[in-house]
């Protein structure tokens, strides 16, 4: 195989590698560079491959390989709701933490596939929200690979145990382990939820409204679309809120700097997000939190606000400020 053909044929890949790295790692940054020295690997390895297996099972092996090799000795990465008690709106906002304490949000387009039939587009977004992601964390590094390899990836156990160096019992036996892990911190299985692929009118509606309502900063109204129970989280701090009150009170008090903001819609982690722009002193807008919503039953029941806006946002492909007078 030439060159170009090769390297045009391992990028095909490429989209469904980060995907699997991202739910070992948890890092949309992590996954780029674990995908990449997957390839790389792949490439000078490619005249050693000979087709004693199928391309795709060779490249998972490496890419697994590699996570595994990233994840030793780190501390896994959480969400606020992992490592602190629930905080009300008078608490201090606390120091931040470094971008490797936390599960970092990942492009949809990075790792969705656009062809996919409906069944594994529920399985596919499922396995890359943000709970869940979170959920995977608290698994070792190879149990979080059986049981992301047998459960999203549906590879069968032998598969697995090829892949591993393992056998077929140790395989079983660890993802027995994993999923009993993941029910003690509440995760479904990827797809058990049975949420809809697609967004739907309604879903599309409450959207609008939030946006509506955002920009507006009208708090009383925008809480009218929350779930009682719903959380807000603010990575990278760890103080997060639950209830009406104490999001209403966050944002009418220390929040209210985020009055007159505009949103720009995109999606993360299989859910609806936006690109949060604060007003500037010219008139335009600057970039301020990558927003995500979770959403069930046709409420709001997360508000995640990443303030690593100087790295998401290209990541993202928001764009780097909004000038006077742009209209969401």
């Amino acid at each position: 195989m030439g060159e170009q053909r090769l390297d045009e044929t391992l990028e095909q890949h490429r989209g469904e590698l980060t995907g699997h790295c991202y739910r070992m790692l948890g890092s949309a940054f992590e996954a780029d560079d674990a995908v990449q020295e997957t390839l790389v690997r792949a490439w000078k390895a490619h005249d050693r491959f000979e087709g004693r297996s199928a391309l795709r099972s060779w490249l998972y092996r490496i890419a697994t390989n590699v996570c595994l090799d990233m994840l030793q000795g780190r501390q896994r990465r959480a969400r606020p709701v992992d490592l602190a008690p629930v905080g009300t709106c008078a608490g201090p906002l606390g120091a931040p933490l470094p971008e490797s304490a936390w599960v970092q949000p990942i492009p949809d387009a990075r790792v969705l596939s656009p062809e996919a039939d409906p069944a594994e587009a529920v399985v596919s977004r499922e396995s890359i929200r943000l709970a869940f992601i979170a959920a995977l964390q608290f698994l070792p590094p190879r149990q979080r690979a059986v049981l992301i390899l047998r459960e999203v990836l549906r590879w069968k156990a032998a598969e697995v145990a090829e892949l591993l160096d393992t056998s077929v019992p140790s395989v079983n036996s660890a993802l027995q382990r994993a999923r009993a892990t993941l029910a003690e911190h509440g995760a479904e299985a990827a797809g058990a939820s049975g949420r809809r692929p697609d967004m739907d009118e309604e879903h599309r509606e409450l959207l609008a409204k939030y946006v509506d309502i955002f920009e507006r900063y009208d708090i009383a109204a925008l809480v009218t679309l929350l779930r009682d129970d719903a959380a807000m989280t603010m990575p990278p701090f760890e103080l997060w809120l639950r209830g009406h009150e104490d999001i209403a009170g966050w944002m009418l008090g220390t929040g209210e700097k985020c009055r007159g903001s505009l949103l720009v819609p995109t999606s993360a982690n299989g859910a609806p997000a936006f690109g949060h722009y604060h007003p500037a002193e010219d008139g335009g807008h600057d970039p301020w939190a990558l927003q995500i919503l979770d959403i069930e039953d046709g409420a709001i029941t997360g508000l995640h606000f990443y303030l690593d806006a100087q790295n998401l946002f290209p990541l993202f492909g928001l764009p780097p400020r909004l000038e006077p007078g742009h209209r969401s």
